[in-house]
């Protein structure tokens, strides 16, 4: 069989470019090794006889390009969540409204005793927004230089989140341990560093979580994850794009003119090959010496229960889960964190996708209370994989949540057909042996800035999806601006090639 690009890997990525690429006139086909695609963007029904698709691995979309949704003619609707975080603490809660106003202002009043905090706040977000609104619209670009980036934003916004280690900004411009955790968090989702960690991971994550379209915004995507997979599947077969699902790749032969592909039963010839799998994944395929093996550090819990439980501090449940629920995140419970991984520390975020969008529940559970809950633990040791340590993750969950409920979590639980409570754990270690992601680290390794310190030779190395095989460009999140549901590493693969071929969109 003879291609002009075989992309390997299924994921929203893979889709992405699939569509571009067929959409060009070039003959594409994308293999995928499960019987679906979409990889961590999925939806699916966790528990016997209860109709609830949850999102099961990846929850919101940020980074997605507005302008990639729409050249794509995706059908999807984001939408904006009510409140942006709420962290409890005991006695009250910090609430952060996604159009902040009197409420949000009032709320750190009341939680750190001074309304200079929120100043700072504001200040300090004011700046992230500078360096946001400057990368965001080179994603879909070929990559800026950092010293084009640094001459927008300037060197005291530089310096505090690029240069520096992100801990001494957030030390240095917040004296509220409460504060400090809150804006650290984002530093370190699906990344195990210090928060004064001298490699600067924490810093490269936090831009990610913050440069979305400019906003930074995280959106709940209508229908779930689900919805943007079947989306950009349609759009890729539409434009023509082969999808051939159940089929694992063994090994890749490649060449200065093409590549080939061997799958078990079936022998792929391409010019192109997009590696939509995890660059630790792809130099195995290749045969190529294997790099540092990635190692995922988050726990996930997805949860149903038929009613939100109620909250010590008298805040009405629809407002506290409807956006970030900060747990065990205090500056200083991170960094202890950090220090002592252990299955018995709950450290991490909850979040409903319900209160948003009901679409994923059949039509009882919609009309009944019901709703899910999604968490998303920090910081767990990647070696606590058994059974056991499943289950003191969940323990240390509900104990750390028990905390700040008039209620215990387990009590609004749902139960399944079978009659057990509808609670799934997944470890770094599951995410691995579900969907092949080495060390079931959610970005594949870990993020690089989105930027080069100096211009690349090649159309490859200019959108960041380089290899050391002149004919297989990264398309995933290892690309340099992958990480998170973003399509962008897919685009950019696509661009490459492209601009290789001398075509156009």
């Amino acid at each position: 069989m003879s291609y002009d690009v075989v992309i390997v890997g299924g994921g929203h990525n893979g889709l992405v470019a699939a569509a571009l690429l067929a959409r060009a006139g070039l003959r594409t086909v994308l293999l995928e090794r499960l019987d679906h695609t979409g990889g961590a963007a999925v939806s699916e029904r966790p528990f016997p006889g209860v109709d609830a698709r949850l999102s099961r691995y990846s929850y919101l979309v940020s980074l997605m390009p507005h302008e990639l949704v729409r050249d794509l003619g995706l059908k999807l609707e984001l939408r904006s969540r009510a409140t942006a975080s709420y962290t409890p603490y005991d006695g009250g809660g910090l609430l952060v409204e996604t159009h902040e106003g009197a409420h949000t202002a009032a709320s750190f009043r009341e939680a750190t005793g001074t309304g200079t905090e929120y100043d700072a706040w504001r200040a300090f977000y004011r700046d992230a927004e500078e360096l946001a609104l400057s990368v965001a619209p080179t994603l879909l670009q070929p990559l800026p230089t950092a010293e084009s980036i640094r001459e927008q934003v300037g060197d005291g916004v530089w310096n505090d989140l690029v240069v520096r280690p992100l801990g001494e900004a957030i030390e240095r411009r917040f004296a509220s341990d409460l504060v400090r955790g809150v804006v650290a968090t984002d530093g370190l989702i699906g990344t195990y560093a210090s928060l004064d960690d001298a490699s600067l991971l924490q810093n490269r994550c936090f831009l990610y979580h913050l440069i979305g379209n400019g906003s930074g915004e995280w959106r709940v995507p209508v229908g779930g994850m689900g919805a943007v997979t079947d989306e950009l599947r349609r759009v890729a077969e539409e434009a023509g794009a082969e999808i051939r699902t159940g089929v694992e790749v063994t090994s890749v032969d490649a060449g200065h003119d093409g590549v080939v592909v061997h799958a078990d039963d079936l022998t792929v010839e391409a010019r192109w090959m997009l590696s939509g799998v995890a660059p630790y994944v792809l130099a195995r395929l290749l045969g190529d010496p294997l790099p540092e093996k990635p190692r995922g550090s988050q726990l996930k819990i997805n949860l149903l229960v038929d009613r939100l439980p109620r909250l010590k501090s008298g805040i009405d449940p629809k407002v506290a889960f409807a956006g970030t629920f900060h747990l065990g995140e205090t500056y200083a419970e991170l960094q202890q964190a950090f220090e002592a991984p252990s299955p018995d520390l709950a450290c991490g975020e909850l979040y409903c996708h319900t209160l948003t969008d009901r679409s994923i529940l059949g039509p009882e559970l919609a009309a009944s209370e019901a709703q899910t809950l999604t968490y998303f633990g920090i910081h767990w040791p990647y070696d606590a994989r058994d059974a056991d340590a499943k289950e003191r993750g969940w323990r240390a969950f509900a104990a750390a949540i028990d905390t700040y409920l008039e209620e215990p979590i387990e009590s609004v639980l749902a139960r399944d057909a079978n009659g057990d409570p509808c609670v799934e754990v997944k470890t770094p270690a599951d995410i691995e042996s579900d969907l092949a992601m080495p060390g079931g680290h959610i970005f594949h390794g870990d993020l690089a800035w989105p930027w080069v310190e100096r211009l690349g030779d090649t159309p490859a190395e200019r959108w960041g999806v380089q290899t050391g095989h002149a004919r297989v460009l990264v398309c995933g999140s290892g690309a340099r601006r992958g990480g998170a549901v973003s399509g962008i590493g897919g685009h950019n693969a696509a661009m490459a090639v492209l601009d290789h071929e001398g075509r156009h969109l």
